[in-house]
């Protein structure tokens, strides 16, 4: 995809994140990683409501500035992403409301912050990992999140919000809907002993759809 239709999907799937209520104000940001290893990014302070696609924040592969307006304090959590998932290729972070109530829950397992409530939510997030508080744009988050090895695609940041990646930006988009889903779900039925996907119905899935799930057998 040429850099001019990067920079318009990011705008448009920014627009409509922020329509529908999913991330309130200058909150959230997007990344994709382009072909010569260099990104495009939201800029700091910026609504996903009201992008301008010249405005975006173009990085090298270091992370340094190249060309638009200063990017996300966030960096360091979306370089983390790309370097421990080779397959990465678009991260998506918001402040979405069910997301950000589950990760402070007392009971969410940090391996497995949410049950295979929905098959789609395993096709499009795998499982997803809660990392420990810490202030927006701390490193220490990079450093959280490439201690959990490239194993999952979608984390919760303790009382801040979701990350997801994908492997295009439209699937990125679209798993983190789906996490915020599975979490309206789980905040919906806490409490009812609602019925999850069995074991056998979770292997189904993973076998007919090839998903790469992190093994939890010893993990109770």
């Amino acid at each position: 995809m040429a850099d001019t239709a990067i920079r318009e999907a990011i705008c448009r799937f920014g627009r409509s994140l922020f329509e529908r209520g999913l991330t309130p104000g200058s909150s959230g940001n997007i990344s994709v990683r382009l072909d010569d290893g260099g990104w495009l990014v939201t800029p700091t302070n910026a609504s996903l409501g009201f992008l301008d696609p010249d405005s975006l924040s173009r990085l090298d592969a270091a992370g340094q500035l190249i060309s638009g307006d200063a990017p996300t304090k966030e960096v360091p959590l979306h370089t983390a992403l790309y370097q421990t998932r080779d397959a990465a290729r678009a991260v998506v972070h918001l402040h979405s409301t069910h997301s950000v109530a589950i990760s402070m829950l007392p009971e969410i397992d940090p391996l497995m912050a949410l049950p295979p409530l929905t098959p789609y939510y395993l096709m499009r997030c795998g499982q997803t990992a809660l990392v420990p508080y810490h202030r927006p744009g701390d490193p220490a988050v990079a450093d959280a999140i490439k201690g959990l090895a490239g194993k999952y695609a979608s984390v919760l940041l303790a009382n801040h919000g979701p990350v997801v990646s994908g492997d295009t930006l439209e699937a990125a988009v679209f798993a983190m809907e789906e996490l915020e889903e599975t979490a309206k779900l789980y905040l919906l039925l806490r409490g009812l002993n609602p019925r999850h996907l069995s074991p056998q119905q979770v292997d189904d899935l993973v076998k007919v759809f090839g998903l790469s799930l992190p093994d939890h057998s010893d993990h109770h």
